[in-house]
């Protein structure tokens, strides 16, 4: 069904889709015409990827003026019928933006390019074809016309492995790596949010040529640009992956035979979709639940969850999606009003509203409505009389279901007053699987690693292995017990939620009074300051136990050690209760006031703590508890709090990409074992690379289990992590010896010896690669005890090498900005790891102050070496040094560095001004807003508005030139100043 073209440049472009949208519409466009679609709509000026996709996915009509006077739809895409779009396909398209560019393969739709192909030969990573569109969205896909603007997919390969992703990760990855911002995000749209593309059973097609046969058939490649995006509040693209497209047309297959053979009020008419947690089911839910109210014959969508959290936290997810896609309730008389406005579609209830609102009103209209009902995590409450009430009243219903722990004959109880013991029996046939097994092989969540550690005998050689279980019961409540759990997490905190790479850490605020000034107000605010940037260079955590009595003994013990750590605890009488029988967790609550007065005591005056460090107002009354709740809910995700302390809360539904500890204090297993555990695998960065559990009970078997019930019976291989031994000498994997950490510093030191210095590209790229390889196992190795002392690689060598991988940095990325090919595209820096141990400016002061006064060569050396393995301080290094050469043993190092730094940020910046003839209100406006918000922002009209007046029409493109000049001047000041 593709035409291929024989299209190289931008005017044969253009004209093609002139053809192609008058043969999409019926009609012919006057040059007149087609010049009013291209200004006004295709092909505007300066418009940004984000406003072209808002064009694909929601504003693809134009309201044409004809030369007559009239108005007539224009679409450039059909939506209702997608076979009536044209495809193409277009190789070695040529451009030149920045440099000149030559494309490899681009699909146009109607003429217009929405999916481009970038592809490198067998045997070269298939990451340097994400590199490869990166560069082209820098130099050349705003080039010419613009349309290339308007692609909408990326499939990226080398032949054997083929994978695909949409415009905003590769737009967002690129503003990312261009802005070099500050702030850390709390997503990532890096490689590692790249799709693989599978089959109805998760069998993925990587091969090139199968992928194509598969992916790029008409109907496969319409259906994924027009009906499995979603384009979300925050103007990202997101494109469902197979395993989601699965289930949603699972669903809507479903529907349709379930209609035709009128099954409709059975169980024949529903199923579920078993899908593991973190992988996506609220998307998938919101796609189906969209897809679905807009079927002929259906009258409601009726989301249904099982938690007040939910409800609100399943609102802002469908929020980010869609705005106002979805009409939540407040109480029972709003649910009423929305089932009888047919125009809300989509309502999301929680089930104990929809049962009060059945028992209320017998013989409603609503009930014999074709009626589709889609139910969050239905292995939980959804099996009892609620769920009975559900499907006694309504008549032509569709019932649906997403878990990620089913409950099957195995693993279901034995007693209970449901005759329900199964989800099929409850929701119907299975319509989709994706396991755990399946999302961490295709890397769409993270792996785990567990420690057990044993807790009455905290000696040295048995840390971090396997512990007999113990009757812990009878032990729970010694405070010498709780007293060594308390200081195996304070001692271990840092290194396991990963905040100990950075200079300075919570364990060395000690120190501090070295580097701030006498005054105690002054101290207590550079601490803070610290704290905050701890917290942001790490993960944070959470805390399960036993019981409320247990939790509020913990909470106790670590207030007492007056910790730096930010604690807080939760918990509710309803949500607390001793896990079931079949291992579910307890539903949350917020009924506070079946606490017995004690506790309730105890979590108004934990509340009052949390209060008093974030300037709240929560107490335990029942509005503002729910509240509290919220609040603490996003400050987990801003990771403001370091450890939250719970019992049953927040170890299901909470989804923190930030959090990759869980430290367990209780017996969980089967669904509550994994939905605890599942809290800290989601993806985020290439520094987070496994979700990690610290048992303080013996849970391996359960673990063991789990695993065998929600995976398979070899899923341990695959959803734990290797072994401290294996990383650490290597191991063996599909039959291949893989090298370990020691094998690949012997080479380091072998191939790379400091003394000597790297000749030639090639083995500049063998160094970079090799070194990226070590910092990966590195992150991996810092996490386990035994890896303290063992580094091989001393401090000042790790340094010295890291100083090397910079430097290549740097070279290669002035490359990059050159007109030179090279290499480049084959070499993939490690950055994000190299942040994550990197010097700051607080731990330079500390060196400065310790040894102020001192001339020593080395003491000069090793503050030289420190500054110069950090990829920050490069551009304050010369700052710095200025500064030390006007110290004395008596200066105050803290208050002189702020003096000497904002006396030189002023001077510097008012001489670019003059030299560069800027307007100075607005440039000092301009840079203050930069340092406010963490970055520079070189485009747009704030920045032009800087520059002085230069013709835009020049033959010698002055103004460019000028802009270029300006911004790369700005960039260098800004980068030296900021975070000093």
């Amino acid at each position: 069904g593709y035409d291929y073209l024989n299209i190289t440049k931008d005017e044969d472009l253009l004209r093609n889709l002139r053809v192609q949208l008058a043969k999409l519409n019926e009609m012919t466009f006057s040059d007149a015409e087609w010049q009013q679609m291209q200004t006004n709509y295709l092909a505007k000026k300066h418009e940004n990827i984000e406003k072209k996709t808002i064009r694909i996915q929601e504003d693809y009509i134009f309201n044409l003026t004809r030369d007559d006077g009239t108005t007539k739809n224009v679409r450039i895409l059909d939506k209702d019928n997608i076979h009536n779009n044209s495809v193409q396909v277009i190789n070695q398209y040529e451009t030149e933006g920045a440099r000149k560019n030559r494309y490899d393969v681009t699909v146009l739709v109607n003429g217009l390019p929405l999916v481009h192909v970038e592809l490198k030969r067998r045997g070269l990573a298939i990451r340097e074809a994400f590199n490869q569109i990166d560069r082209y969205k820098r130099d050349s896909f705003w080039a010419d016309s613009g349309l290339f603007g308007y692609v909408q997919l990326f499939v990226i390969s080398n032949g054997t492995h083929t994978k695909y992703y949409s415009n905003t990760t590769r737009y967002a990855h690129s503003e990312e790596q261009q802005e070099g911002r500050k702030s850390r995000k709390i997503t990532s749209n890096s490689f590692e949010f790249t799709c693989w593309w599978t089959d109805a059973q998760n069998k993925r097609i990587s091969d090139l040529v199968d992928f194509a046969k598969s992916f790029f058939l008409k109907h496969s490649l319409l259906s994924v640009l027009t009906r499995y995006c979603v384009f979300t509040s925050d103007k990202l693209l997101l494109v469902m992956r197979p395993y989601q497209i699965a289930a949603a047309e699972g669903i809507m297959n479903r529907i349709a035979m379930a209609t035709s053979h009128k099954k409709l009020g059975t169980v024949d008419a529903g199923g579920y979709i078993w899908h593991t947690t973190g992988s996506g089911k609220t998307l998938t839910s919101f796609k189906t639940a969209q897809l679905a109210s807009q079927l002929d014959g259906v009258d409601k969508v009726l989301f249904v969850v099982d938690r007040k959290d939910l409800d609100y936290q399943t609102m802002r997810e469908y929020d980010k999606f869609k705005e106002v896609s979805a009409n939540s309730n407040a109480s029972t008389a709003i649910l009423a009003r929305q089932l009888a406005d047919p125009n809300a579609n989509i309502i999301i209830t929680t089930i104990q509203k929809l049962a009060r609102f059945i028992s209320a009103n017998k013989g409603h209209s609503i009930f014999d409505g074709h009626i589709v009902l889609i139910f969050d995590e239905c292995h939980r409450s959804q099996f009892g009389e609620m769920h009975r009430s559900i499907t006694k009243a309504f008549k032509n219903y569709h019932i649906f279901g997403f878990t990620g722990t089913p409950i099957f004959v195995d693993n279901s109880s034995s007693g209970g007053k449901s005759h329900l013991k199964t989800t099929e029996q409850a929701f119907g046939q299975k319509l989709h699987a994706y396991t755990i097994v399946d999302a961490i092989n295709d890397g769409n969540v993270l792996p785990f690693r567990i420690d057990y550690i044993n807790t009455l005998k905290m000696k040295d050689e048995i840390k971090d292995k396997k512990v007999c279980a113990i009757d812990i019961e009878k032990a729970v409540n010694d405070p010498r017990r709780i007293a060594q759990v308390t200081n195996y997490i304070l001692e271990h905190f840092e290194q396991k939620t990963k905040r100990d790479g950075g200079s300075y850490s919570f364990n060395k605020l000690s120190n501090i009074t070295e580097v701030v000034s006498d005054k105690e107000k002054d101290a207590s605010k550079k601490i803070k300051e610290i704290r905050h940037q701890v917290r942001l260079n790490g993960f944070n955590s959470i805390f399960a136990v036993s019981s409320i009595e247990v939790a509020k003994k913990y909470y106790n013990e670590f207030k007492s050690r007056d910790s730096p750590l930010e604690i807080a605890t939760i918990f509710s009488f309803g949500a607390n209760e001793e896990d079931t029988e079949d291992g579910l967790l307890p539903d949350e609550d917020f009924d506070t006031g079946s606490l017995d007065q004690t506790s309730r005591d105890f979590l108004e005056a934990a509340i009052a703590d949390y209060n008093s460090s974030f300037g709240t107002s929560y107490d335990t009354s029942a509005d503002k508890f729910e509240n509290y709740y919220k609040d603490l809910s996003q400050r987990m995700k801003n990771r403001e709090i370091d450890l939250l302390i719970v019992v049953n809360m927040f170890l299901t539904g909470f989804d923190a990409t930030t959090l990759n500890t869980l430290w367990v204090d209780k017996n969980v297993r089967h669904h509550g074992l994994l939905q605890a555990f599942s809290r800290t695998n989601r993806i985020l960065n290439s520094v987070k690379t496994f979700g990690h559990i610290i048992c303080f009970r013996d849970l391996e078997e359960a673990t063991k289990d789990a695993l065998s019930i929600f995976g398979n019976k070899e899923a341990g291989g695959i959803v734990l992590l290797k072994s401290y031994k294996e990383y650490y000498n290597g191991w063996e994997q599909d039959g291949k010896p893989q090298r370990g950490y020691v094998d690949l510093i012997t080479e380091l030191q072998e191939r790379f010896p400091l003394s000597l210095f790297i000749k030639g590209e090639w083995e500049e790229k063998d160094f970079i690669k090799l070194w990226g390889s070590i910092l990966r196992l590195r992150n991996i190795l810092v996490s386990f005890d035994e890896f303290a002392g063992n580094e091989v690689l001393a401090e000042r060598y790790f340094q010295d090498y890291q100083s090397v991988y910079l430097d290549l940095y740097d070279k290669f990325i002035k490359h990059k900005e050159s007109d030179k090919e090279n290499i480049n595209d084959d070499v993939e820096f490690e950055i994000e790891l190299v942040k994550q141990t990197t010097i700051d400016i607080g731990y330079i002061l500390q060196l400065v102050a310790k040894y102020q006064g001192m001339k020593d060569k080395e003491i000069l050396t090793t503050i030289d070496k420190a500054m110069d393995s950090s990829i920050e301080l490069r551009s304050k290094k010369e700052l710095i040094k200025r500064f030390i050469k006007t110290l004395n043993v008596h200066s105050d190092v803290d208050k002189e560095w702020r003096t000497f730094t904002n006396k030189n940020r002023a001077e510097e910046l008012d001489r670019i001004i003059a030299e560069e003839h800027l307007k100075p209100d607005q440039t000092k406006k301009y840079i203050s807003n930069a340092f406010r918000d963490g970055y520079l922002e070189s485009t747009g009209t704030t920045f032009a508005g800087i520059l002085p007046p230069v013709s835009m029409f020049g033959k010698d493109n002055r103004r460019a030139r000028k802009k270029t000049a300006v911004r790369d001047r700005l960039k260098e000041f800004f980068e030296k100043y900021m975070g000093v």
